[in-house]
């Protein structure tokens, strides 16, 4: 078994291993249940990939999220060999996990063991719930949908019992009624129920409630019994305006002088008279309950408030009346009366217990304790929790399933990158293919953020293009990084549009904004020096000329300004510069002639040293000079090509590569794939728009010019002439 530093304890197992050569390391090969049960004996220096995120890679989200047994987002190496352990434990054969199928005979699951006794538990209650008890295997679809599972069960060990696990109605009521009052949690069907809590602090409020509802009928806390509810409800509307005029009366018996200034002023009556007055006006119901004088009562018929006039007449009826046997007048002391006979009751409110089950009504909760299903619903709580092992197992079941057809796939793209370098398939880590510029790209990585992975990705020393993504009109968008390692970089520039295609077939549109530059290929290298003399050269002609072109231009507007200022101010125009005066530029001409005369003895120099060579020597000398100039570029491009690197472009994407993982030549060329015509096509090589070539004749001058210089060359007049 592997220590944790990576040292092979000399105990473990004695398998043989099997590698194979690629990126310019060895890998290990996984093919069989015994490479994969050996795992954790193979030394870890020789994975490599020791992490990797759970996001960013192409791979089932659920079974990334049972093998990070951590749920930080990232899986280790520890991890892996967890997975292989526990599915190596639960399995008879290993060998099912490198079958990639999502189906499990029930007989290969070893049940020697607790945890495979409860697996199989598990597969056998999934079955039976699905009402497939007689099935002797078990597919990953019927575990995968756990709420339809548990939907279906009558119990599910979650805790949680809805009202359909009550087989008996009026139980099943009550449970309705608690998730109506407490609120419910949901199982996990999805079905709102009530816990064993919940079933306890509902019967223990309903009780408090109860209680609290003995007081009803007592005359000393409920002098109008069943009704004193509504009567207080309407004396407690009245109180405030009752008690403001009772305070004015003994203000005014205090003070006279205050009589007038207790009620309404003229100027509230004079705003009044200007609006039209309803029955609930506003202002009005401001005014006092009546107009208060020192010692008087309280009109209960007449002379009130016509806002309260209503009110005030049925608190006569229904409470004055009852309570101090006149309806008309009310004095202050038969108002203290009324209000110490109701103060029992407002006592008795404040005593109510704080819960929401009083809203199912008296009736109801009173019929509820009554029945006493406290200890039934108790007890289906018990026998729900009672199969939580089974239940529990039925999530080991699909991690099991999930294991048998992705973990050999997940360990030959972390332990080995077998689907990346034998290009049978694509790694975990290829998102997609780009088509930009006659090409595509499989090595597609996705990225978050350009710069900092950039700042990582350039020591990997391949040429990268970041593109973004988008499709659905913006809705959704990606970027990634694409990788060119064959063709040349002539056309990849920012701002150059391709179509990548996911790995589910759905194309994007995507646009270079951001090119990390490295050579591509040996071919471009060889032509790069030739390119850019080339681009150097025509961008000074383009210099030269523009300067020329702006020189005139400067002038022209120049002269046209000076001509048209001249005759604007009535003065003659002035004359055109004089002609070129060939004797002031004598000196100048000799310098020029000078130059060329150089030059010229320079080229005939290398044309005669040339001419003098033997017919076989004129290919090797221009060789050689080919070489002198390409070589440097090519030999730089083959050393950089060479140390590609793969590690760099996912390390700044997450992963902990242990490997130098090379991308050679022959690799990247199968990385990026050129246009090519299909086989057996037909092709036409007539163009009707093709350039026309020049004819044949225009070429006769340049010859007879050449000639004529190679004659005398030979005669020996260019030797006197230029003095050689």
């Amino acid at each position: 078994m592997a220590s944790g530093n990576g040292a092979v304890d000399p105990k473990a197992s004695n398998h043989r291993w099997r590698f194979f050569r690629a990126g310019g390391f060895d890998q290990v090969l996984l093919e069989t249940g015994a490479d994969l049960a050996s795992l954790e004996a193979l030394d870890q220096k020789l994975w490599v990939a020791l992490s990797c995120p759970v996001s960013g890679i192409e791979f089932d989200g659920k079974s990334l999220a049972f093998v990070d047994a951590d749920a930080d987002g990232h899986i280790r190496a520890p991890e892996i060999l967890a997975a292989v352990r526990w599915a190596g434990k639960v399995l008879k054969d290993p060998d099912h996990l490198v079958r990639r199928k999502d189906r499990l005979p029930l007989s290969a699951i070893d049940d020697a063991s607790d945890e495979g006794k409860a697996v199989l538990a598990g597969a056998k209650l999934v079955l039976s719930v699905l009402g497939k008890p007689e099935e002797t295997e078990i597919t990953l679809d019927d575990v995968s949908d756990t709420a339809r599972i548990f939907s279906q069960a009558r119990f599910n060990g979650d805790g949680i019992v809805p009202a359909k696990s009550a087989e008996d109605p009026a139980l099943a009521a009550v449970i309705g009624d608690i998730v109506e009052s407490l609120g419910g949690e949901n199982d996990r069907g999805g079905e709102p129920g009530v816990t064993a809590e919940a079933i306890e602090l509902f019967y223990a409020e309903a009780k408090a409630i109860a209680d609290w509802w003995e007081a009803v009928g007592k005359p000393e806390t409920h002098p109008f019994g069943a009704d004193t509810g509504a009567r207080y409800e309407l004396f407690h509307s009245l109180k405030a305006k009752v008690e403001d005029y009772f305070q004015r009366c003994r203000l005014a018996a205090y003070d006279a002088r205050s009589t007038g200034l207790l009620g309404p002023a003229e100027d509230d009556y004079r705003k009044l008279a200007a609006t039209t007055l309803r029955g609930d006006t506003d202002a009005v119901a401001g005014f006092p309950l009546a107009v208060a004088s020192a010692g008087k009562t309280l009109p209960l018929a007449d002379g009130l408030n016509p806002v309260y006039a209503d009110a005030v007449r049925r608190f006569a009826a229904e409470i004055v009346l009852p309570l101090l046997g006149a309806a008309d007048p009310l004095t202050d002391e038969g108002w203290r009366t009324i209000c110490a006979r109701f103060a029992p009751y407002e006592a008795w409110l404040e005593t109510k217990p704080a819960t929401a089950v009083g809203k199912l009504g008296e009736e109801r909760v009173r019929a509820i304790l009554a029945e006493g299903g406290k200890a039934a619903l108790l007890d289906l709580v018990a026998r729900d929790r009672a199969v939580d092992p089974e239940v529990t197992a039925i999530v080991s079941v699909e991690r099991l399933l999930r294991y048998s057809r992705d973990l050999h796939l997940l360990v030959n793209n972390f332990v080995s990158f077998r689907d990346f370098y034998t290009r049978k398939g694509k790694a975990t880590f290829q998102v997609g293919t780009l088509y930009l510029d006659g090409r595509s790209c499989d090595l597609c990585v996705p990225i978050a953020d350009v710069g900092k992975h950039a700042a990582v990705a350039t020591l990997s020393r391949v040429f990268l293009a970041y593109c973004d993504c988008v499709r659905r009109g913006g809705v959704e968008k990606m970027t990634i990084a694409a990788a060119f390692t064959a063709g040349d970089s002539d056309y990849l520039m920012v701002g150059r549009n391709g179509v990548f295609y996911d790995r589910k077939g759905q194309d994007w549109d995507a646009t270079i904004v951001r090119i990390l530059e490295h050579p591509i290929s040996i071919r471009q290298a060889f032509w790069a020096p030739y390119k850019r003399l080339a681009r150097m050269i025509g961008e000074q002609m383009q210099k030269i000329s523009a300067a020329r072109s702006k020189a005139a231009e400067d002038r022209a507007a120049l002269q046209a300004l000076s001509a048209t200022a001249g005759a604007a101010a009535g003065k003659p125009v002035p004359p055109p510069p004089p002609p070129f005066d060939v004797g002031k530029f004598a000196g100048i001409f000799a310098a020029i002639g000078l130059a060329v005369g150089a030059i010229g003895t320079m080229l005939v120099s290398v044309i005669s040293g040339f001419l003098k060579l033997a017919w076989w020597q004129i290919p090797i000398v221009i060789v050689v000079i080919i070489l002198a100039v390409s070589l440097p570029s090519v030999l730089l491009a083959w050393l950089k090509l060479r140390t590609r690197n793969l590690g760099p472009i996912l390390d700044a994407n997450g992963w902990a590569v242990n490997a130098r993982a090379k991308i050679n030549i022959p690799f990247g060329t199968s990385l990026t794939a050129a246009a090519r015509l299909p086989e057996n096509a037909e092709r036409s090589l007539v163009d009707p728009f093709a350039e026309k070539k020049s004819p044949w004749k225009l070429y006769l001058v340049p010859a007879a010019l050449l000639a004529a210089a190679l004659v005398l060359w030979r005669k020996g007049y260019l030797a006197r002439w230029f003095g050689i």
